[in-house]
């Protein structure tokens, strides 16, 4: 069965286009594309089964998009991967990430 995880428009600490101001449909996709980049060079290219792609949702200001990860339910690796996506990702442009800065800061 396939499902998918959320994993966000950018990196968690970095601002984003905002629903409803002008152009965000297209700012937003350039942003979740550049982060599709970021996830890739983070973790490498999705194992068969995986794919991370741009996914719409409905809001009650306007439609808006995020980078989800779509993966087969059934498969470990898959899912392992998906989850390490959420779990594990970018918390900048720059690629660092929460253990680097526990690592850095103490």
């Amino acid at each position: 069965m396939k499902d998918y995880i959320n994993i966000g428009p950018v990196p968690c600490d970095e601002d984003c286009a905002q629903v409803g101001r002008e152009g965000y449909g297209e700012q937003a996709v350039k942003e979740c594309e550049r982060f599709i980049e970021l996830l890739r060079k983070t973790f490498g290219d999705e194992p068969e089964g995986a794919r991370l792609a741009i996914k719409w949702f409905e809001h009650d200001f306007g439609s808006y998009c995020e980078v989800v990860c779509w993966y087969e339910t059934e498969d470990e690796k898959v899912r392992d991967y998906a989850f390490r996506c959420e779990n594990e990702m970018p918390l900048t442009w720059e690629g660092r990430r929460r253990e680097q800065l526990k690592f850095s800061s103490g």
